[in-house]
């Protein structure tokens, strides 16, 4: 299922063929432990065994109907996290930060609204996306592309680390693109 030497992991269990969410890491490079869970994500606390910093990654899988997107936005508005916490929020959030987050027209302008007002409430920082404008398809002819996956950082991270990226991998079996992200520590 992954690379060799990935030993360690939290997840949730997806819901009929929808959802799901696994966090994996290497266990000799990182100590993690669950620090939240609910049915939109889970939230692991890492402590690096190379410096003992500590982070947080939380990784979302957003509902896509309208009551569970209301539900969603108010949850994530409403989070409480330090400022002092090098945090990362990624995943698929199921909403468009924009309707030019889609390759022909439509979308749902008031929820656009309510993601950016979560984002804002939360003062999160968008990592850029290299390598592709949108990161599912509906796998139709023609297809329907969206940006639906995210990924943010609190601004104590992107002063630490601000050469972190984003990068789309090959998409082989799945409608959404792999995403890698690398953390510059240099």
């Amino acid at each position: 299922f992954c690379p060799r030497g990935f030993d360690a992991f939290e997840f949730l269990p997806s819901i009929g063929a929808s959802g799901g969410v696994v966090t994996i890491w290497k266990s000799h490079l990182f100590q993690g432990h669950l620090a939240f869970s609910n049915e939109f994500g889970l939230s692991v606390e890492f402590s690096s065994n190379h410096n003992a910093m500590n982070w947080v990654l939380t990784n979302i899988y957003a509902p896509c109907t309208l009551d569970g997107k209301v539900l969603f936005m108010n949850w994530l508005k409403n989070i409480q996290m330090p400022d002092d916490v090098h945090w990362l929020l990624v995943g698929d959030f199921n909403l468009m930060h924009s309707l030019d987050n889609r390759n022909r027209p439509g979308g749902d302008i008031h929820e656009v609204f309510l993601f950016n007002e979560a984002i804002s409430a939360l003062g999160l920082v968008e990592l850029p996306l290299l390598g592709r404008q949108f990161t599912w398809s509906n796998m139709q002819n023609p297809p329907l592309l969206e940006r639906l996956d995210w990924f943010f950082t609190s601004n104590v991270w992107t002063t630490s680390f601000p050469a972190t990226s984003v990068s789309t991998l090959c998409m082989e079996t799945s409608d959404h693109v792999p995403c890698l992200i690398k953390i510059d520590t240099s």
